[in-house]
């Protein structure tokens, strides 16, 4: 290495220290000691070397919290140490009873300190570190596994993704709460909203789904913050024996933790905490729903121990949530985006929880039954944490006279489709998805995805536009109309040019060519996914057979029980969704006639594609291996039979690997396949 490349590396190496050492100040000490200018110098200089040498960039380098591709699908976690629910206390006499149990285990009258810290209303995190290097970051899921999160969470600023300093264990787990600030989430939803998509409907939502992203990208322009509250597998190494010690020690590694957490003695001091929390709580920059009490001598609660999936050593003590009384006027039924209906009472408006409320979710019909809510009632409603106001109860002792019961509408009340609610189900549909007005944005994204009738170019956006702008003074209404558009239609929409209007327009020609198993797929009937939509048309190989089949018929083909069977009877039963089919036929749309490859050669056996295939696009090995018996997956389990690995496989190859499932190559698959 020459001098001058010395003087680089060591040039970049000094850049990464120093703006690592400057987002410890500024994200766990609150004390940051240059101006933001100056730390965005650095870090372009940091850019601009790591690029003109990439020999020079390291996987932990500021830089590279965000650059890698979207993943295909989350993989499952399992973590090292389950992470526990918290028992839950609401008063201050539970809160003492929690106090005098901790004291009769341990034996003592003595007062016990407890490490108190607020509870943050987000989502709760697992960041297993190696060697100092954040390895992995996964969801709680049930406690027992979770979702793999990684790239979502190294785009968070507040992560480390290197510890600082020395002395930490050679592997450490993490544990934490991903939360949304609430300036954050005012600035989220009114960008969203500007640009037409749905919003969040509280901070904790908005947390949670942005984890939840493929593509790190998103994540990285959302705002997410992280606090350590613990931490749960330690390996090779040694923490200190008190947890309030154990988040100073993860302070001083540059983990950031809550600097509102705090030790107090005994019931009292907890009360005293909860009672502060409570009056601060408004004025916080984010949402906290209550406080956790955990016992701090570390030799304590290993002596308490567990009961069930909880510590016997912690509680939460939860802020009560805000509750008033006020009248139903009236109960209406909502259809939802994907055909559900959703009772709403209409109240008289009230103020609760800082603003004024004048609807409320009954959440379904069997909810509606069960507390027996009905028009003219005095009813308890309840707004906590910020999320949408609920009934909780009925006032019987102020009903008047005998109103009518609430019933469930037999016909949609946007497009007058049948309602269909399975036997046992509590969620009620429109079965007029093709039709319904309520649906219409939802479906026609469906049927143009990339999996179902793939019109490249025709996202959610796009479809925005048609639905409420329409083209040429016309309303794109269902998905026969896609079929009708021209490059002029769409060359007049907002930001599109002729050239993408006229890609678009050719994406949507190429689709006309299809498979039956494709086309039911993108028909959005309830229940059916690829894999039933492939079985059904296998089993009838014509639409025309299918359309009319009984549901005794229906529910002989696989992976078809009595719910799917009478989704797909009430949807082909629909005039309106008849009528788009035949629209759609008459536009171009056509398929071969399903017939069975051999005498299904891959019956019975689950297949994972992993990799870019040389021959063929990984749908359609997907389309021709479901011709054939076989089933897709998107994640590797002990139960795969084959996975499926072309050129630049992911994780999915190390972990069929790792569980001894055959791995095949694409040659290998078209052998399987004849």
């Amino acid at each position: 290495m020459t001098k001058a490349d010395q003087a680089v590396a060591a040039r970049a190496a000094d850049l990464r220290e120093r703006l690592e050492y400057h987002n410890y100040r500024y994200y766990v000490l609150d004390d940051p000691e240059i101006p933001d200018v100056e730390y965005d110098r650095m870090f372009r200089e940091l850019q601009q070397l790591e690029a003109e040498h990439p020999e020079l960039c390291t996987p932990d380098s500021p830089t590279q919290r965000v650059g890698g591709a979207p993943v295909e699908g989350f993989d499952e976690v399992r973590h090292l140490q389950p992470m526990l629910s918290l028992e839950n206390a609401f008063t201050a006499e539970e809160l003492q009873a929690f106090d005098r149990r901790v004291r009769e285990r341990l034996g003592t009258e003595a007062e016990v300190s407890y490490a108190a810290e607020t509870k943050l209303d987000g989502t709760a995190i697992s960041l297993l570190y190696e060697d100092g290097h954040l390895v992995r970051a996964a969801t709680r899921g049930d406690g027992q596994t979770g979702e793999d999160v990684t790239h979502n969470a190294r785009t968070v600023d507040s992560i480390p993704l290197r510890l600082r300093g020395k002395g930490y264990p050679a592997r450490l787990e993490v544990r934490g709460e991903i939360f949304m600030p609430k300036s954050g989430f005012e600035r989220l939803n009114k960008h969203l909203a500007g640009q037409g998509s749905k919003t969040f409907v509280n901070p904790r939502n908005a947390a949670a789904g942005t984890l939840r992203q493929l593509d790190p990208k998103v994540a990285a322009q959302r705002p997410l913050e992280f606090f350590a509250y613990g931490v749960g597998f330690v390996e090779d190494g040694k923490l200190p024996d008190r947890h309030s010690a154990t988040l100073e020690r993860l302070k001083g590694w540059g983990v950031r933790v809550s600097p509102l957490t705090r030790v107090v003695g005994g019931a009292d001091g907890c009360q005293d905490y909860y009672d502060n929390m409570m009056q601060e709580r408004a004025g916080l920059p984010y949402e906290i729903d209550g406080v956790v009490f955990k016992v701090d001598q570390r030799e304590q609660q290993q002596a308490l121990g567990f009961v069930s999936r909880a510590p016997r050593w912690a509680i939460a003590f939860k802020f009560p949530a805000e509750e008033v009384t006020t009248v139903v006027n009236g109960v209406d039924f909502q259809v939802g985006r994907t055909g559900a209906l959703t009772p709403v009472a209409r109240l008289e408006p009230v103020f609760v929880g800082g603003v004024t409320v004048s609807n409320a979710t009954l959440h379904n019909i069997d909810e509606v039954e069960r507390k027996d809510v009905r028009v003219g009632d005095t009813v308890i409603v309840r707004r906590a944490g910020d999320v949408i106001p609920e009934v909780v109860r009925v006032l019987d002792e102020r009903r008047k006279g005998e109103p009518e019961p609430v019933e469930l509408p037999t016909n949609c009340p946007v497009c007058g489709s049948d309602v269909v609610r399975p036997e046992g189900h509590a969620v009620a549909r429109c079965s007029g998805g093709l039709f319904c007005a309520a649906q219409r944005k939802e479906k026609l994204r469906h049927f143009a995805s990339r999996r179902a009738m793939d019109i490249e170019g025709l996202g959610t956006k796009l479809v925005e536009q048609l639905v409420e702008q329409g083209v040429d003074g016309k309303q794109i209404q269902t998905a026969a109309d896609i079929y009708r558009l021209t490059s002029e239609d769409l060359a007049g929409l907002d930001r599109m040019g002729e050239k993408s209007a006229a890609n678009i327009v050719a994406a949507i020609q190429r689709s006309k060519e299809t498979t039956l198993g494709r086309f039911l797929f993108a028909l959005g009937i309830p229940e059916v996914g690829e894999v039933t939509a492939a079985n059904l048309a296998r089993h009838f190989q014509q639409l025309g057979t299918l359309m009319h089949a009984e549901i005794e018929e229906l529910e002989t083909v696989p992976d078809v029980g009595p719910v799917v069977a009478q989704h797909v009877h009430e949807f082909f039963r629909q005039p309106h969704n008849v009528e788009v089919i035949e629209a759609l036929q008459e536009n171009g749309v056509h398929w071969p006639s399903e017939a069975v490859t051999g005498s299904h050669a891959l019956a019975g056996k689950t297949f994972v594609l992993t990799g870019a295939l040389e021959t063929m696009t990984r749908d359609e090995a997907r389309d021709r291996i479901q011709a054939a018996g076989g089933k897709v997956t998107g994640s590797v389990s002990s139960k795969t039979d084959f996975v499926v690995a072309g050129t630049d496989p992911g994780s999915k190859l190390k972990k069929a690997e790792q569980l001894g499932v055959k791995v095949v190559g694409e040659a290998e698959l078209l052998q399987l396949l004849r």
